[in-house]
C-alpha cells in the first residue's frame, strides 16, 4: 500500500505523489478519503518538500526516474491534482511534484526551466513570454476549464447579495485605500461598521484577473487588505469573519459554500450569480474565464510528460466538474487537443489577462488560419 502524500494548506510546500508500484489493488482500495480531507485534518509530513527516490521499476532503462514537476496557480490545483491521483493509478511509477506558488511565482519556476508544467489561473504575460524565450523554454498553452471568479461574505451577511461593478471598483480601486472602509461608505443603508477584504495574492493570476476585469487596470488595487496565494485558508478567513469579503476560484466558493454566500454581480443587465450556466455562457460578467496549464515543449518528448498532458485533456470533461469548475465545451477540448498534438507554441493572448474573450472563439479562429489580435 502506498504512503499518503499531502499538500498542508496552509504552506507552499511541494506535495510529492509517488505511485507505488506494487500492490495496485491495495493501493486503489485505500482511495477512498480524498487528499482534500486527509489536508484539512493532518499536518504536513516531515519530509514535505524532499523528493524521494524512486524505486528502481520507476527508472528508465537510462537509468534516468520517470517524472513530473508541476507548480503554479492554487485556483488550478484542484483539477492538476485530480488528474494526478487518476494518472497516477494508471502510470504506476511516475513521480508527480505538485507544488502552488500562484500563478506569477509559477511562471518564474516555468520560464526558469525549473517545471515541466505550469497551472495558470490567467494567460501568460508578455514579460513572462520573453522571459521563458530568452531562457529558450517554449511552451504550448492549453485551457483546461472555465472558472468564475467569485466574490463572497459569510453566511450571516443578508445585506451585500449583489454588487454593481462600478460599487466593485470603488471598493477595491487604489484610490480607496483608507477611504472606502465601512460597508456604509460603500452603499447606503448598509452597516456603518468596517469590512475587511480578503484576496488573492499579489503572485496569483487571479489577482491580476480581478484587477484587470473590476478596477480596469492590471495590477492596480488597493493594499489594505489581506492577501493570500493558500485559497483554502481565504475561504476560511472570510466564513470566520462577520465582516469579510473576499475573493477567489469558483471551485472554493462551492467547497465552502455552506459557510459563505457568493455575491451576485451587477454588469449593466441585473444581478447575476456565479454557476455553471452564467459562468460556461458568459453572462457572469466580467468575471467569468478560462484558466490553464502551460506544457514545456522540450519535455514533451519525454513519455511521461506528453503521456500526462493527453490524459489531462482527455479526462477533464469528467475530472473539471468533480473539482467543482465548469468543463469547457467538447468542440475547446478537441481544439486543445490539436494544440498539444501539433505542439503550436505561444499564447493565443495578447499578454496576459482578457476579460469578456471567449477561449473557445479564439480556438477556433487559430483552427481556421486566423492570428487573434493583441
Amino acid at each position: 500500500m502506498r504512503s499518503h502524500h499531502r499538500l498542508h494548506r496552509r504552506s507552499k510546500a511541494p506535495v510529492i505523489l509517488l505511485a507505488a508500484l506494487l500492490g495496485i489493488a491495495a493501493v486503489l482500495a485505500c482511495r477512498g478519503e480524498g487528499r482534500r480531507d486527509q489536508r484539512a485534518a493532518e499536518p504536513p509530513p516531515a519530509t514535505a518538500g524532499a523528493t524521494r527516490a524512486a524505486p528502481e521499476s520507476a527508472r528508465r532503462p537510462d537509468g534516468r526516474v520517470a517524472s513530473l514537476v508541476i507548480d503554479g496557480s492554487s485556483t488550478v490545483f484542484p483539477i492538476t491534482e485530480a488528474v494526478a491521483n487518476a494518472f497516477e493509478a494508471r502510470s504506476p511509477g511516475v513521480e508527480i511534484q505538485l507544488g502552488v506558488s500562484g500563478t506569477g511565482g509559477g511562471f518564474k519556476k516555468f520560464c526558469a526551466g525549473e517545471t515541466e508544467v505550469q497551472n495558470a489561473s490567467r494567460p501568460i504575460k508578455a514579460k513572462e513570454a520573453e522571459l521563458c524565450a530568452a531562457a529558450g523554454i517554449s511552451f504550448v498553452e492549453l485551457p483546461v476549464a472555465f472558472d468564475g471568479l467569485t466574490f463572497v461574505v459569510p453566511r450571516e451577511n443578508t445585506w451585500a447579495a449583489c454588487l454593481t461593478t462600478g460599487e466593485l471598483r470603488r471598493l477595491w480601486e487604489p484610490a480607496a485605500e483608507g477611504r472606502v472602509t465601512r460597508w456604509s461608505d460603500l452603499r447606503r443603508g448598509w452597516p456603518d461598521r468596517p469590512f475587511q477584504l480578503y484576496g488573492a495574492g499579489r503572485d496569483s493570476g487571479t489577482f491580476d484577473y480581478m484587477t484587470s476585469a473590476v478596477v480596469g487596470s492590471e495590477g492596480e488595487a488597493r493594499r489594505d487588505y489581506i492577501g493570500s496565494e493558500d485559497d483554502y485558508l481565504l475561504a476560511q478567513k472570510v466564513a470566520a469573519d462577520p465582516d469579510g469579503l473576499g475573493f477567489f476560484g469558483f471551485a472554493y466558493y462551492r467547497e465552502y459554500q455552506e459557510s459563505l454566500n457568493a455575491v451576485a454581480i451587477d454588469g449593466g443587465a441585473g444581478c447575476v450569480a456565479p454557476d455553471e450556466t452564467s459562468i460556461v455562457a458568459g453572462t457572469y460578467r466580467p468575471l467569468s474565464r478560462p484558466i490553464f496549464i502551460y506544457v514545456a515543449r522540450a519535455a514533451l518528448e519525454r513519455e511521461e510528460v506528453r503521456a500526462f498532458a493527453e490524459f489531462y485533456l482527455e479526462s477533464a470533461p469528467r475530472l473539471v466538474p468533480a473539482s467543482k469548475y465548469v468543463a469547457l465545451p467538447e468542440r475547446a477540448y478537441a481544439l486543445a487537443r490539436r494544440r498539444l498534438a501539433e505542439r503550436i507554441p505561444g499564447s493565443l493572448f495578447g499578454g496576459g489577462s482578457r476579460v469578456g474573450v471567449s477561449i473557445e472563439e479564439l480556438l477556433e479562429m487559430e483552427s481556421s488560419g486566423l492570428t487573434p489580435r493583441p
